[in-house]
């Protein structure tokens, strides 16, 4: 019978697999992110499978907007094990949502601009600049923003 070896990586190693660099790595283990990262003979951090399988999820949560505060919440109940499952589950259903909430407000400042650009496109192919009414943008919302907008397209090509 075999025992399998898990191949430890280096934390150029880490850097270059997950694009997370040497300092945030050190920066994680610092404030209790990563847990145990072993250190080789020389001193040199070793990281596990596991260890890159935790920082690729690290990676996604910071990327989604998720803070260090919650990502540490997160890292804690992690830390119990089997008992905080459910734990998990709710505490990332609830960045889901929040993930969810900005993508669609981002969608929605996504068509404005979208709209925005066919607007300039068809002033440019009929060489003529429509004037908009001043408001107040402050006073829109992206929906109505976009319905202006998407007016003054009508107006444009029409012309």
């Amino acid at each position: 019978m075999t025992q399998q070896v898990e191949e430890e990586l280096t934390i150029q190693q880490v850097t270059e697999a997950t694009g997370v660099n040497a300092y945030t790595l050190r920066y994680y283990e610092r404030i209790g992110l990563l847990d145990g990262v072993e250190r080789a003979s020389s001193g040199h951090r070793r990281y596990t499978n596991q260890d890159m399988a935790w920082i690729s999820m690290l990676r996604r949560l910071r990327s989604t907007g998720m803070s260090i505060r919650k990502m540490q919440e997160f890292a804690n109940l992690r830390r119990q094990g089997e008992k905080s499952l459910e734990q998990r589950l709710a505490f990332l259903e609830q960045h889901q949502q929040e993930v969810l909430e900005r993508l669609h407000e981002t969608e929605a400042h996504l068509a404005v601009i979208d709209a925005k650009i066919k607007l300039h496109r068809a002033q440019i192919a009929r060489k003529k600049e429509v004037e908009l009414e001043c408001f107040n943008i402050g006073e829109l919302t992206a929906a109505e923003h976009l319905a202006m907008l998407e007016d003054k397209i009508a107006r444009v090509e029409s012309q």
